[in-house]
């Protein structure tokens, strides 16, 4: 799976390309942080003008709005022009892979599942590292970034629980997010989410095979196919369930966490201790550093798919790596 990094004609796109990506991702965190700037000085603009008519003048306002135009236009550009280009690296580092499985296609072709293996698995492999690659590099970015900017807002300012302790902010962001993830792992543990994705898509290859098998063989009519696909609904049916306790769990807590920072921040409110533009800033650093802690708990159904993805193709080329056991199954 990782040849796409060892083999010298796929250089340029695996580290020239890897560091392109990481340099965007870093200038679009950067944009972030200008903006986050751009909105503690429009609310404290804004907390100006409606205590005191006539304070700032229309052009004030209208070039404050022209300044966060200005930034949004330099993120979205940015912005797609990185997801343009990491298609295309992901794309190559799926040829890579593929490649190799063509080269050894006459091994590989003898294990149960190798077509979809090839095709489909690689190809989710690529789309879910798209999605998910970027945006843990992005979070881990914006961590390094927000953190001392929350640290920097939130000094001299009273927090719920922490009263004036400096740090208050962000242990209480760190404590809401990590203990989060940490409860929703383990219920994904308990729940063995990995391992009942991990069946369904071998029942599902197991019922496409006898289906391939069936438009040739007029023979394989319908009890086995009925057999195949009653495996096939019963592993759906458990995953259903599965993660509708999982569910349960993810969706209340992402509810609750709308409202953890005005939590947190309650006694300055109360006290009148911020201002509407620093409250904004906070409370959006806040909500950037915890979302940053929380990837995994965001990601989790992304991340049980590529475990489960990975597993399947980390089995498929050990078999290939090792033909005794291709053999004992013909």
């Amino acid at each position: 799976m990782f040849r796409f990094f060892t083999q010298r004609n796929w250089f340029l796109w695996s580290w020239f390309g890897s560091a392109i990506i990481l340099s965007s991702l870093w200038i679009q965190v950067k944009i972030d942080v200008k903006i986050n700037e751009w909105f503690g000085e429009f609310y404290d603009m804004i907390q100006k003008a409606l205590g005191a008519p006539n304070s700032i003048t229309i052009e004030e306002y209208w070039a404050s709005l022209l300044s966060f135009i200005t930034l949004a236009a330099m993120y979205v550009g940015v912005a797609v022009i990185v997801s343009f280009f990491t298609s295309h690296y992901l794309f190559r580092w799926r040829t890579a892979m593929v490649e190799w499985y063509h080269s050894v296609y006459d091994k590989a072709r003898k294990i149960e599942g190798a077509a979809q293996r090839v095709q489909e698995d690689t190809i989710k492999f690529s789309r879910i590292m798209e999605s998910l690659g970027t945006s843990l590099i992005e979070a881990l970015m914006i961590l390094i970034e927000f953190m001392p900017i929350l640290f920097g807002l939130s000094i001299g300012i009273p927090i719920f629980f922490f009263g004036d302790w400096d740090y208050g902010l962000i242990v209480g962001a760190l404590i809401w997010s990590v203990g989060g993830t940490i409860f929703l792992i383990v219920l994904g543990l308990i729940l063995r989410l990995v391992g009942v994705e991990y069946d369904l898509q071998k029942k599902e290859a197991a019922y496409r095979k006898i289906l391939v098998i069936a438009e040739d063989d007029g023979s394989v009519r319908p009890k086995t196919i009925e057999e195949l696909f009653n495996g096939v609904r019963n592993i759906h049916f458990l995953s259903y369930i599965r993660y509708l306790y999982f569910n349960i769990g993810r969706i209340a807590y992402l509810q609750a966490n709308v409202l953890s920072a005005y939590v947190f921040l309650a006694p300055a409110i109360v006290a009148g201790a911020v201002t509407l533009g620093v409250m904004q800033q906070i409370i959006r650093a806040f909500g950037r550093v915890e979302g940053s802690m929380q990837y995994i708990l965001k990601a989790w159904p992304t991340i049980i798919e590529l475990a489960s993805v990975y597993k399947r193709l980390r089995e498929f080329e050990s078999k290939i790596n090792n033909p005794e056991s291709i053999e004992e199954k013909i």
